[in-house]
């Protein structure tokens, strides 16, 4: 299949070509006039070839052309001939300036400039009324004709705009959802497998050297593994929708907040931790996306505490007041030197900086710090 027919450059040649022949062969057949009539012709059509390039230009030297012809035509022999001599290279002129997108003031000069041409062909020969209407009506439509195509540019260059636009909307809302899931991912993975790596290594001490307590790790191990199936499964399902072609977009599974901190901080005390928590102020309803953050921060600073801080004691702070939400946590541990950021640290700063809030971390002597001041009003 052709994309076109003709290309511009070759539809310019095209048009330039009937236009002069068209205007240039009255002139000559039947009764061929003088030279400078023959050249006036040309200065009427030939240049038509060259109007997108120059539209203001070529408009004048085919309109003075033309309105020479039209003063200097009843002069000529045999001008009975040139009555059907139409100013076909002002017309596709006029629809060419006003399907150009100009300035303001260059249209404006083109519009003095064809409406005084147009007013000298007609007041100086004194064409009768009948002339008049049918040249201003053919000027008109082209400039109609011209005026209509430009609007259908400037709708298809703003539809080719704004599909441009949803393509990158689209390509910026997958982005964030990769980035979503992989945190929500590396939350899950982290927290729940390492307390299952860790009370699976301490499993066989508490079964030697405590059998009565061997049943509560392995619930906690079984505990952690199901919660951690149970998030996989919706971000999976999310995964596999958002990969149909043509489906609806996927619908994300409740994510835990802070209605499920009692059952994570269990979880973190099976793991051997002294946890406590520390609730000021009056807790109310949160919006979802602070609700998911606050959760999934303590979730974050809870495993990095079990991991790697060697700590027997955590304390969770919430602190309630008008129109934000203190979450700290802060531990016993060996704490750092040198704080180094994981990929765990800049999930917990990235979703605190979506909420709008702000993240500190704080090496302690002893222990770690971790503080998110998060907006609720």
């Amino acid at each position: 299949m052709r994309a076109s027919i003709l290309s511009p450059s070759r539809a310019d040649v095209a048009i330039a070509c009937v236009v002069t022949v068209m205007t240039v062969t009255p002139v000559l057949v039947p009764h061929p006039q003088p030279w400078w009539a023959v050249a006036l012709a040309a200065l009427m059509s030939v240049p038509v070839l060259w109007r997108r390039r120059a539209i203001l230009s070529v408009g004048a030297v085919v309109g003075c052309a033309t309105t020479l012809m039209a003063i200097t035509a009843k002069s000529l022999p045999h001008s009975g001939a040139l009555v059907l001599l139409l100013p076909y290279g002002v017309l596709v002129c006029t629809y060419t300036f006003a399907e150009t997108d100009l300035s303001r003031a260059r249209r404006a000069v083109g519009i003095a400039g064809l409406v005084a041409g147009v007013a000298v062909s007609l007041v100086v020969p004194h064409e009768n009324l009948e002339t008049y209407r049918y040249l201003l009506t053919a000027i008109v439509a082209a400039y109609a004709l011209g005026v209509g195509a430009r609007a259908r540019r400037a709708g298809r260059d703003a539809e080719r705009e704004r599909e441009a636009r949803i393509r990158e909307e689209r390509a910026a809302a997958v982005a964030r959802e990769r980035t979503r899931i992989a945190r929500d991912m590396h939350d899950i993975v982290t927290h729940s497998v390492g307390l299952m790596v860790i009370q699976a290594e301490t499993g066989p001490l508490v079964v030697r050297d405590h059998p009565e307590k061997a049943e509560a790790v392995f619930e906690a191990i079984a505990s952690a593994g199901r919660d951690a199936i149970g998030q996989l499964r919706l971000i999976l399902g999310a995964l596999r929708g958002s990969e149909a072609p043509g489906g609806p977009a996927p619908a994300r599974g409740p994510q835990p907040g802070l209605d499920a901190l009692p059952g994570l901080l269990d979880n973190a005390r099976r793991a051997g931790l002294d946890v406590r928590a520390d609730v000021r102020g009056e807790p109310r309803r949160l919006p979802s996306d602070v609700d998911i953050a606050a959760y999934r921060i303590i979730q974050e600073a809870l495993t990095n505490t079990i991991r790697h801080a060697g700590a027997s004691t955590v304390r969770v702070g919430l602190r309630w007041s008008g129109d934000t939400l203190d979450v700290e946590v802060a531990d016993d541990g060996r704490g750092v030197r040198e704080l180094r950021e994981g990929h765990g640290m800049i999930g917990m700063r990235e979703r605190v900086t979506a909420c709008g809030g702000r993240l500190a971390v704080r090496p302690g002597n002893p222990g770690l710090t971790v503080t998110a001041t998060l907006p609720i009003g």
